[in-house]
């Protein structure tokens, strides 16, 4: 049986904690992620729509600007630079914090920076109901 020398006992151990430290909080976030309530429903609505009416979608921009408080996950994703993960997001700002106010209010959700904000400025807006 070879012999470790001190360092390479600690390199070891190093690592070894590192695993552990990983495999732990991979197992937290698996945990945090199936305990939260809009997880799966969020998940479910960016998908949906997608796969039964792309059409909406496709026809959304040549209407005009997209109202925030009624849009789908389906209608957000077809915005330029706003995916399903996005699209998610700001479904789920709007279920926590209820009806944006202003296309301003669009900057607090995460993902949306300063670029990505100017080029959906034009294509977005908030209805009188808002």
């Amino acid at each position: 049986m070879p012999v470790l020398t001190p360092a390479e006992r600690r390199a070891a151990l190093l690592l070894t904690l590192l695993l552990v430290l990983g495999a732990a909080r991979d197992a937290f976030e698996a945990r945090r992620l199936a305990r939260a309530p809009h997880a799966a429903p969020v998940a479910a609505a960016a998908v949906a729509p997608d796969t039964t009416s792309p059409a909406p979608a496709a026809t959304a921009p040549a209407a005009g600007p997209l109202d925030l408080n009624r849009a789908t996950a389906a209608d957000l994703d077809a915005l330029p630079g706003v995916g399903p993960v996005l699209a998610s997001r700001i479904l789920e700002h709007r279920r926590r914090f209820g009806s944006f106010r202003a296309v301003d209010d669009l900057r607090a959700v995460r993902g949306i920076g300063p670029r990505l904000f100017e080029r959906l400025r034009p294509r977005v807006c908030v209805g009188p109901g808002g």
